[in-house]
């Protein structure tokens, strides 16, 4: 999604027809749609013919993108999860991984990222009743590997909005959501990870059209893109407008918001409730 997205940027800028881009790499018009909207798989040979079509000449530009081509044929560790995940929601996992920038708005859950295996186990149970215990095994086996990237070598700067909604939905029952709480607290106190709440008190906000994230990729210099997800399926939206629209509800959110300080003394009020 990322490279196609980029390529589309490129021909668009140059004003070269699908067709006409199809034609410099054997392909008809309809593979290069797919080719740029992500859904098939790519040929360093092609990217690099065009690149070239698109005026591309500097190497680092180039090389970034062949790069990037090169990953995008690899198989990601989430593909031992394919018996339970979802391609709609692979996607998501495959830009998390590679995002240098991750920001989050969340009005129901803690996001996945930060939650604790107890309440990762909550929820999911709870939202797929009908699901084997061994499943549900593997949906929290692979929310637990995916919050791996916190701390790894080069960690996203992750960027939390939270509604206080979310604080007082108590999934998996008091104790449960205790712990959660206190796994805020001491996550929030990591240099990458910057926790805001939403206070009741401030009313209505910017967010009230719902959860979105917005992941960003700064080492290949590309736009960012937004995530929605939806019950049984999510929108990838990566047009700039769409993406300038979220990025300025969120910023508007982070200026309403509590700050980090604010966010931790009232996560432990909530702690001392009975």
């Amino acid at each position: 999604m990322l490279l196609g997205s980029q390529l589309r940027r490129l021909r668009e800028a140059r004003g070269i027809t699908r067709d006409a881009a199809g034609y410099v790499i054997r392909a008809s018009e309809s593979r290069i749609s797919r080719m740029e909207m992500g859904r098939v798989s790519f040929k360093t040979r092609d990217v690099e013919d065009l690149l070239t079509l698109y005026g591309i000449t500097d190497n680092a530009a180039r090389g970034a993108l062949v790069d990037l081509a090169r990953d995008a044929n690899l198989a990601g560790w989430w593909h031992r999860y394919s018996d339970v995940l979802p391609n709609w929601f692979a996607t998501y996992v495959g830009l998390e991984s590679a995002a240098s920038l991750i920001r989050t708005f969340e009005v129901q859950l803690v996001p996945g990222l930060l939650q604790t295996e107890a309440y990762a186990r909550a929820v999911i149970s709870r939202s797929m009743r009908d699901v084997s215990a061994a499943d549900i095994d593997r949906h929290v086996a692979l929310r637990m590997e995916r919050q791996k990237i916190l701390l790894s070598e080069n960690a996203p700067s992750l960027h939390i909005v939270l509604d206080e909604a979310v604080l007082h939905r108590t999934d998996g029952g008091r104790d449960v959501m205790h712990g959660q709480l206190r796994h805020l607290i001491e996550l929030s106190e990591n240099p990458n990870v910057q926790l805001q709440i939403m206070p009741f008190s401030f009313g209505g906000h910017a967010g009230e059209s719902g959860a979105f994230t917005i992941l960003g990729f700064l080492e290949y210099d590309l736009t960012d893109v937004v995530y929605v997800e939806q019950l049984t399926s999510a929108l990838y939206l990566d047009r700039r407008e769409d993406v300038a629209q979220y990025g300025r509800a969120l910023k508007e959110l982070q200026q309403e918001s509590l700050g980090p300080d604010g966010s931790r003394d009232l996560l432990r009020e909530l702690l001392r409730l009975p």
